[in-house]
This record gives C-alpha cells, sequence and structure tokens, in this order.
C-alpha cells in the first residue's frame, strides 16, 4: 500500500517502510495529534515521537521495545501520555533544551540545535526553532537513499507555520528559522510531518512563503 500520511483518531495508522527506517503514523486524542514511531530496519530499535494522548493505543503500536520518546515542544498535547509511555516501557526521555521544563515529567536527553538522535543506524538532526514555543525542535532524517523526512511537531503546517498568537515577534522568529533550517537547506521533495493534520512537502508550500510573511501568520 502506497503511504498518504492521511490518518483519524480511532482509525489505524499508515505504515511508511524506507530503505533503513520504517515510519508509522497515527493520530490520537481530543486535538488530533500525531504520533510518529520510527523503527530502524537494521537494529530493531524503536523511537516515538510525541507520547501525545492515549497511552494504551500508543503502547499497543509501540510493542514492547521502545528506546526513546521524543518531544517536539512543551505543550501539554504532545506529551500528555508520556509518563505512562516511558513507564510502560523504559524509554529514555528527549526533548529540546529550553522546552524541557515546561514538561512535567523528566527529561533524560536535553537535545539542542545541530544534535543528532539515533535511533538504531539512522541519525535524526535536530533543528531548534523558536515561535511556536522557546525551545521546539524538528527532527530531519535525510534518507541517504532518497529524500529527506522532516517531523516538525507544530511548527510548520500545510499552509504554513505553526500558531504564534498573533505575537508579531514570534512570528518573525518562527517564519525566520522555517526559511533558515528548513526551506534554505532541504529541497522541494522534503517531506514533511506535522503535528496535526495531513502531511506535506517543502515544494508544495514554498511557493507561499512571501503570502505567510505578509499576512503575518
Amino acid at each position: 500500500m502506497t503511504y498518504h500520511g492521511s490518518v483519524k483518531v480511532g482509525g489505524p495508522p499508515d505504515v511508511r517502510e524506507l530503505a533503513h527506517l520504517i515510519i508509522t503514523k497515527i493520530a490520537v486524542g481530543p486535538y488530533e495529534n500525531n504520533a510518529y514511531l520510527l523503527r530502524c530496519r537494521a537494529t530493531d530499535e524503536q523511537l516515538l515521537i510525541d507520547a501525545a494522548a492515549e497511552a494504551p493505543v500508543l503502547l499497543e503500536t509501540v510493542g514492547d521495545r521502545l528506546a526513546t520518546v521524543v518531544t517536539t515542544h512543551r505543550h501539554h498535547d504532545h506529551w500528555s501520555a508520556l509518563a505512562e509511555v516511558a513507564a510502560a516501557t523504559g524509554a529514555r526521555t528527549a526533548a529540546g533544551r529550553i522546552d524541557a521544563e515546561g514538561i512535567d515529567v523528566r527529561t533524560d536527553l536535553l537535545l539542542d540545535d545541530g544534535d543528532v538522535l539515533r535511533v538504531g543506524q539512522v541519525g535524526l538532526t535536530v533543528r531548534h526553532l523558536v515561535g511556536h514555543t522557546p525551545g521546539a525542535i524538528v527532527l530531519v532524517y535525510d534518507d541517504p537513499q532518497g529524500h529527506p523526512h522532516v517531523f516538525t511537531g507544530d511548527c510548520l503546517f500545510p499552509g504554513g507555520v505553526g500558531n504564534t498568537w498573533k505575537d508579531p515577534q514570534a512570528f518573525a522568529s518562527l517564519f525566520r528559522d522555517v526559511n533558515e533550517k528548513i526551506f534554505d537547506v532541504l529541497p522541494d521533495e522534503a517531506w514533511v510531518y506535522p503535528g496535526h493534520g495531513n502531511d506535506t512537502t517543502l515544494g508544495a508550500e514554498r511557493p507561499h512563503l512571501d503570502e505567510w510573511r505578509e499576512r503575518g501568520w
């Protein structure tokens, strides 16, 4: 089956099989958050991005092996199941250094811009983006046998950057970071996996950057 990235709460996950990594996307919780399970093909090590809600559903998806849970940012809807998932699996927790203090679960691994987080033999590059929250992070997997894959949390969606609550400085910061750390360095083929809703590509969004800037959100 071809991966499409359109998932609904209560529905089945969608699975994308790459040469070195398997990505499982599932929607959970009242805010229809996306959680992403990444599994290294070579080692079967697994990493979960955003234990957002519905711990039993996430644990059923994960199975009996989970090495790491990464939280993309401090907003509660992205980590409300974190304590339960971490306790059940023994997984270490990871988050951006600045946002970790706003997450009411201990963060074992503090992440900074440019760090490489590993799941088995696969490396994910951490990018720190400021605006939606002070310490939000994005994870980039540059597939050596394909195009990049970007897990953006709430920093980038189809149709615009994340919510900055009509704060001009926060919007300017997030828009700048999204441009400099994502659009300026990654190709149109890069696939975007957001924290809510459907996926997109940088190529689909790039023509609209000027209108995002002009509207201010």
